[in-house]
């Protein structure tokens, strides 16, 4: 069997590290904080970040605990880590902006949707992209608890992860080939709780799904369309994109749809 210390660490990822920008003018009341996903860093929604911050809102975009560096330093990390960092920051970031707006990629708008509609937290919306909410199906899930009992960690591709899900040729999000087996099931746990909090949703929600991804399937973002209830939703379909789509063909889009939602939220009343 292979063992973790046998399985060589990937370097330290570039262009990992969080980022923020101060944001200007009346956007600068405006925050957006950008989540990124499972095994992936702030590499995957930096461009979006700078796009936003050039037309003027405050940006922050954290790197999730344990991820952005190398997968060893995510072995001890669960969902519970992750969500309290996102939920931090936004309570961090509401001092100094008068909204903020959460946009998550993958598991980060898993974490979006989770703080949003259980924490608390003064989120003004959400902008969820290809995030995960429905159970993983296959073997290797069902084996998972036990599983991660002699294999602390394993492939990406066994998780059921696509590297570089992007249409987009000669572009890469360099997320971890390797995926601590525990902080994964860790992410599949916390899945029916967050579904169970979707109808009590208090702030207006877009829904953003590539239709051809290979890393979470469409049907998690037309469960969400069902799932939140009360809450004013909007859906925008990606044609361009696989699953990384912030990294792919349909940024622009995402860029104008995320800025035009923002700034309808900045006119309606506090």
């Amino acid at each position: 069997m292979t063992t973790s210390a046998e399985i060589p660490a990937r370097s330290s990822k570039p262009a990992s590290e969080a980022w923020s920008a101060p944001g200007s003018g009346e956007r600068g009341r405006t925050g957006i904080l950008l989540v990124h996903g499972f095994t992936g860093s702030p590499v995957s929604l930096r461009p979006l970040g700078e796009l936003l911050a050039a037309r003027g809102f405050a940006i922050e975009l954290p790197r999730l605990p344990g991820h952005g560096t190398t997968w060893r330093d995510m072995l001890p990390t669960r969902y519970d880590d992750w969500r309290a960092h996102v939920e931090a920051r936004a309570r961090s970031f509401a001092e100094r902006v008068s909204r903020v707006v959460l946009v998550g990629l993958s598991m980060g708008g898993t974490l979006s949707l989770d703080v949003a509609s259980g924490s608390g937290a003064r989120i003004a919306g959400v902008v969820s992209i290809n995030a995960q909410v429905l159970d993983r199906t296959g073997i290797v899930v069902k084996l998972g608890p036990y599983l991660e009992k002699i294999l602390p960690v394993v492939p990406a591709a066994m998780a059921g992860l696509t590297a570089n899900d992007i249409a987009k040729p000669d572009v890469g999000e360099h997320a971890y080939g390797w995926v601590p087996s525990a902080a994964g099931n860790s992410l599949l746990r916390a899945l029916p709780r967050v579904r169970s909090q979707l109808a009590h949703m208090p702030c207006p929600v877009v829904v953003m799904y590539s239709r051809n991804d290979h890393s979470v399937s469409p049907e998690n973002s037309k469960a969400l369309l069902r799932l939140i209830q009360g809450a004013e939703l909007s859906e925008v379909v990606l044609e361009r994109s696989y699953h990384v789509a912030t990294l792919d063909y349909d940024l622009p889009l995402i860029e104008e749809r995320v800025a035009a939602f923002a700034d309808g939220l900045a006119t309606q009343p506090s």
